[in-house]
Parts: structure tokens; C-alpha cells; sequence
């Protein structure tokens, strides 16, 4: 594919570094010494302004295939997809960072079905994708990782195993798990294998299931002790992204705060949002963290602009006792670092972002429906043919590593095992490394 990346900030810098070796990548700005930062990869650059048509010709828009446009300005990333959309019809992606231009391109939509709003197929808001993904782990006691599939009725958890944990030093075969389960993915000093019979479950290891909702719960409440529901949670960053993980949770029964250092955020806040506790102050102030109790909170997410910050906010409340912290940061690299050092969680934006492009405009990853451990599995979504030969789960010989972990068969979910027969027409939910997606598709067609 050709692609086409406008603005040459930290995302496009994210999402070139990820695509350049497999296609042909060009960066336009109008600020040369932002170009210089990719001169390490293996892009085409273009010192210029993108809201011409006059350029777009130049980077040869009519004979790409993506126009991603990542700049911090909204309004430019709006007029820069509409530009290119008049010159060829290319796939468009348009990152916005105010809520306001997501409601306006959406209500442009919804009234006008043939106006240019419809041009870009695909709007990315970076601060909700990792609002959201904060929200999945927070619902979930002790889960580092919820994905949901088939409208809910099939889930993935990930679990750490911890030195108390029934699970550690055994190996898979001798592990007893309900039958509403399937154990699909091990992570290890964060390298993914799949695992087999012989696998022995390690201290720290990530452990991924696959199943039902309630034959997770019950796995939970079983091997991992997630018993009982998040009731206290703190919300260290009142920044947008705080904000709006903050209007999300207050439509739960949980107890919400929010610690922000700046006094006039803290003021908007209270007038925006009407059950958490608003504290103004620094969660780097162990006085604070102390006198509103943090060690007794179910989960602790620190969600400033600041690494640094987030990740000391991070080891005083796991100091203090808080069960579960989740931290942003910048990058993946970033993130396995704070893992390393007692983070239970640490999410990186820029990762989401990312995988949402890959996941909208890459041909290859039709049906991929998620992708876990930072890029390193996928669950795959595959239909199988009206000729497929019906045969047992047994005797399906997969040539690489991979578990069909789900079978949907019309409304109804399967949890397979070795005697289930696969059907014409069901539909796969497979899980396997990213590396061998493409030979697990053509395996089944």
C-alpha cells in the first residue's frame, strides 16, 4: 500500500515507524525540522502544507491507497481528508482531539448523508479509544486486558499470575479450568507464545483467556481471587482524558475522586460532572494520598500528560495498598517498563491509535477483531465455507500455532473442545500471534 501521512508529530511518527517496512510511506509538513525526525526511516518527506490540492498531487494522492491525517489541529485534518477526497477516492482517517469537531462531523452526517462529512470514512478521537480501553479493565477486578466479542456473549481476560496463585509452577495439563474456558495465549518476560499441555504457568507471567462471560467469572473467582465488585476508585489527571473517563464512571455505583493540581480545572470539573469528589492537589503528594485514603481504593488510574508523574503517582498508591493501578504512557516501550517495576497496567495512546489505523485501513486484517499484548496477538474472526468438510476440532490440523477458541453457530456460542465438530458456515474466533495471521487465513480458504 501507499500511504500518506499528514503532520510530522509524535502520532505519525508512531504509525510510520509501524508500517514503513511492509509499504510505501510519505510524510508532509510544513515544518522541516519536524521532517528531520524520520529521516532514520525509510519515508518520503514533503516540506509543505497539505491543504492544497496542488500538493496532494505532488505526493501522488491519486495513487495512494490511505491518507491518514494525524496533525494536532482539528480543523486542518478536516480540510486536509476533504482535499484529498476531491482529488482521488481515497481511504481517509482523520484524528480529532476536540469533542466539539467529533459532534460536528457526526451531526454533519446524520443531516446531510451526501455531504462531505461523509467523505472521511474514518474519524479517530485518541483520548476516547483510551478512555475506553481504561473503562474495560477498570469493570473487570484484578483483569489486566478485557476484550469483548459476539455482542458480549464471548470475552478475553488476562490475568497476572501472582506468588499465591494456584496456577504457579503447574503445568496447563494439570490445571483444572470450567469448561466455559480456554487458556489461548501465555506472555512471558513480554514475549506471546501459545501454550500447550506442557506449558508451566511462571511468577509474572500474563495468562490470556478466552470464553463465556460467566465461565471467565467463574475462572476469576476460582485461580485468580477477583471476588467481589470495584466500589472506590481515584482518578489522578483532570485533564480531558481524566474528564472523560470520569463522565463515564459516574454512571456506575462507584465511588469516584479526581485529583487535579490546577485549581481552575478543578473549578470546570465540578460544574461538568456531578458525583465524583473533586480534589485539588498533586498525586505526587504522598500527604494527600495518605489523607484521602488511596490505599483502601479498588483501583487507582494515573492519567496526567506526564510520564514521569504518572508512573510516581503509580508506586505510591501500590505503596499505600491500592490494589490495581493503571497508568497512561506515552509509548509500548514505555509501558513494559512500568510493568516491570509494579505497575499493574500501563496503557499507551499512541499504541491504541495505532492498531485502530491498522485494524481500518489494512486489507490483510479484515476480520481482526482485537489485538492484544501490544501488537503481538490477534483474535481473527473466520467464516467458513458452505463447502467446508464438517470434521472434529481433533482432526483440524493447523499448520502453526493457533486456538480456535470460539465457535459461533447462528445465535448460538460454542466453547470448543477436541470432540467438537467444526460445521460448514460457523464462524472461527481464533487466536494466534500477529506474525502468522495471514498463514492461519489461508489455511481456511
Amino acid at each position: 500500500m501507499k500511504i500518506i501521512i499528514y503532520g510530522a508529530n509524535e502520532m505519525a511518527n508512531a504509525v510510520a515507524t509501524e508500517l514503513f517496512e511492509d509499504h510505501d510511506v510519505i510524510v508532509i509538513d510544513p515544518d522541516q525540522k519536524k521532517l528531520d525526525n524520520f529521516l532514520r526511516l525509510d519515508v518520503g518527506v514533503m516540506c509543505a502544507d497539505a491543504l492544497s490540492i496542488k500538493i496532494l498531487k505532488e505526493a501522488e494522492v491519486g495513487k495512494s491507497d490511505a491518507f491518514i491525517a494525524v496533525s494536532e489541529n482539528d480543523e486542518k485534518n478536516i480540510i486536509a481528508c476533504l482535499m484529498a477526497k476531491q482529488v482521488s477516492n481515497i481511504q481517509t482517517v482523520c484524528f480529532v482531539h476536540k469533542k466539539e469537531s467529533l459532534e460536528s462531523l457526526n451531526s454533519l452526517k446524520d443531516e446531510h448523508r451526501t455531504s462531505y462529512a461523509q467523505c472521511i470514512e474514518n474519524i479517530i478521537w485518541p483520548q476516547k479509544l483510551l478512555v475506553q480501553e481504561i473503562f474495560k479493565i477498570i469493570t473487570v477486578p484484578d483483569a489486566v486486558d478485557v476484550e469483548n466479542f459476539a455482542h458480549g456473549r464471548a470475552r478475553l481476560f488476562e490475568y497476572r499470575i501472582k506468588e499465591d496463585s494456584e496456577l504457579l509452577h503447574k503445568q496447563l495439563k494439570d490445571c483444572y479450568f470450567n469448561s466455559e474456558v480456554l487458556v489461548v495465549g501465555i506472555v512471558r518476560n513480554d514475549e506471546l507464545f501459545i501454550p500447550n499441555g506442557s506449558s508451566v504457568f511462571c511468577l509474572n507471567d500474563k495468562v490470556i483467556l478466552m470464553g463465556t462471560p460467566i465461565g471467565l467469572d467463574i475462572a476469576a473467582s476460582e485461580l485468580f481471587e477477583s471476588k467481589g465488585t470495584v466500589k472506590k476508585i481515584a482518578i489522578i489527571g483532570g485533564g480531558s482524558v481524566g474528564y472523560e473517563l470520569a463522565a463515564e464512571l459516574e454512571r456506575t455505583s462507584m465511588n469516584l475522586k479526581v485529583i487535579e493540581s490546577d485549581y481552575e480545572r478543578c473549578e470546570e470539573l465540578s460544574l461538568k460532572l456531578q458525583k465524583p469528589l473533586i480534589l485539588n492537589g498533586s498525586g505526587t503528594s504522598l500527604e494527600l494520598l495518605e489523607q484521602e485514603e488511596i490505599g483502601k481504593c479498588d483501583v487507582v488510574v494515573a492519567i496526567t500528560n506526564n510520564d514521569e508523574k504518572n508512573l510516581l503517582c503509580s508506586l505510591l498508591s501500590k505503596q499505600l495498598g491500592t490494589k490495581k493501578v493503571i497508568t497512561r504512557v506515552s509509548q509500548s516501550m514505555t509501558a513494559n517498563l512500568f510493568e516491570r517495576v509494579g505497575v499493574d497496567v500501563a496503557i499507551s495512546q499512541t499504541e491504541a491509535c495505532v492498531n485502530e489505523i491498522k485494524n481500518r485501513i489494512m486489507d490483510y486484517r479484515a476480520g481482526v477483531l482485537a489485538t492484544v499484548e501490544r501488537g503481538q496477538g490477534e483474535i481473527l474472526e473466520i467464516q467458513l465455507k458452505s463447502d467446508f468438510e464438517a470434521k472434529k476440532l481433533m482432526d483440524i490440523k493447523l499448520p502453526i500455532p493457533c486456538v480456535i477458541a470460539i465457535v459461533r453457530r447462528g445465535s448460538k456460542v460454542i466453547i470448543p473442545k477436541g470432540s467438537t465438530v467444526i460445521e460448514p458456515n460457523d464462524r472461527l474466533l481464533v487466536f494466534t500471534k500477529t506474525d502468522d495471521v495471514i498463514a492461519v487465513k489461508e489455511y481456511f480458504e
